[in-house]
């Protein structure tokens, strides 16, 4: 079975036998095993579609009959499971181009999503360019790591940042001012050398897909996955929200060249420019100790050192009682929570997912965060929405694209 490329992204587009397919094998994939008459009793389809769906999957080897559900009289209801071993997903996080020596992570799932093998390598700061080949090399160990049979791979999921356009094949790389270079040759040498497909997409919108398939409630519908403050992820209705070109979650503005009236107006809207995968917390840490002579345990955290000063360093202190560290925290949260009010307000979704990596502070950051929310949000929309961090950790933008070939593989069956 090959995934129709096309297909991936298109979210709003599922004819109804497509919508019926991923509802009941992903409810088999998250509960089973399951009779029929479970499934028809969730689904709201009637026994008779149901067994027509399940005799298909059966005869795909997407679903297996096995065991018996106990029974008060009469014949034992048949229970089905999804055959988890009849296909492979694979997903790769090339890391966020924002990040200065980011890890990318790499893995192979089976159709219910369980990781079989994963590998995670650190990526210096490189032009987009020259990670394809990073990208092959992390793919063929992933395939060699342990037995799996190729022609049974459905295809990978590569989550990249930058803003996307789909429909030229393009990704701008906001570190290299804002410079676009083509990410379908990614896809090409990828389905060149291995023989299956390969689909690009926003690392936040994987991440927020990985976080929707794999630790949210299957009744969930409408989520906000936050990237620290260099994007977001959209689900709407279940589905990924891309927009028209794939980049849809992006919350920064193009910053616009320094000149003139341009520069005095921007100068009153720092709030919409990123301030980095580190909420700015690691420079700003610096300028405080350093230029300021502001006393802080955070030194102590990064061995002395402050050019090898992490955010996770700023954490640790913060943890610790130390007063910089937990105004530094309390001051991004502060910022992020009116980019996330904002999002509140325009989405009114059930769900915002704190990710990124600043969720690790815990309750140092998510509690005035949500203050800031519930300050800046209006009443309604804020009552309803939880803000969580996120489950995932490093592997979110890596599941979720993998997930996104399994949804494919379900929708098409």
């Amino acid at each position: 079975m090959s995934i129709k490329k096309d297909s991936v992204f298109e979210n709003y587009l599922l004819s109804d036998h497509e919508r019926k397919n991923f509802s009941i094998l992903e409810l088999i994939r998250r509960n089973g095993p399951l009779t029929r008459a479970d499934i028809s009793k969730v689904t709201d389809l009637n026994i008779v579609t149901i067994s027509n769906y399940i005799t298909n999957y059966i005869n795909k080897k997407l679903v297996l009959e096995g065991g018996m559900e106990s029974s008060t009289g009469g014949r034992k209801p048949v229970l089905v499971k999804l055959n988890e071993a009849s296909g492979y997903a694979i997903g790769l996080d090339i890391g966020h181009m924002d990040a200065s020596g980011a890890n990318m992570v790499g893995l192979v799932t089976n159709l219910a999503g369980n990781v079989i093998n994963k590998i995670k390598k650190f990526r210096p700061k490189e032009n987009i360019n020259k990670l394809i080949d990073a990208s092959l090399d992390v793919i063929e160990e992933l395939l060699n790591k342990k037995e799996i049979q190729k022609d049974k791979v459905k295809g990978v999921g590569i989550g990249i940042g930058g803003v996307i356009d789909d429909n030229f094949g393009t990704v701008r790389d906001m570190t290299k001012n804002g410079m676009r270079v083509n990410y379908t040759a990614i896809e090409n040498r990828i389905e060149q050398k291995f023989g299956f497909p390969a689909f690009v997409g926003n690392d936040a919108t994987f991440a927020a897909f990985g976080e929707k398939m794999h630790a949210l409630p299957m009744n969930v519908e409408d989520v906000i996955y936050m990237y620290s403050d260099v994007g977001s992820g959209i689900i709407i209705k279940g589905s990924m929200y891309c927009g028209a070109t794939g980049s849809a979650g992006e919350l920064r503005i193009n910053y616009p060249p320094p000149n003139g009236e341009y520069l005095q107006f921007s100068k009153n809207i720092s709030f919409l420019l990123s301030t980095g995968l580190d909420l700015g917390l690691v420079n700003q840490a610096k300028k405080l100790i350093k230029e300021e002579d502001v006393q802080s345990s955070i030194i102590e955290f990064c061995s002395n050192n402050l050019d090898n000063l992490v955010t996770e360093n700023i954490i640790e202190a913060a943890k610790s009682g130390d007063t910089l560290a937990i105004e530094l925290l309390e001051d991004a949260s502060v910022n992020l929570g009116i980019r996330v009010a904002y999002l509140v307000n325009l989405f009114n979704p059930e769900i915002v997912i704190i990710g990124g990596g600043i969720e690790k502070a815990g309750n140092l950051f998510l509690e005035p965060l949500r203050r800031t929310i519930r300050k800046w949000a209006f009443e309604e929309p804020a009552n309803v929405v939880k803000i969580i961090p996120a489950k995932l950790g490093e592997d979110s933008v890596a599941l979720g694209a993998a997930s996104v070939i399994i949804r494919n593989v379900f929708i098409q069956a």
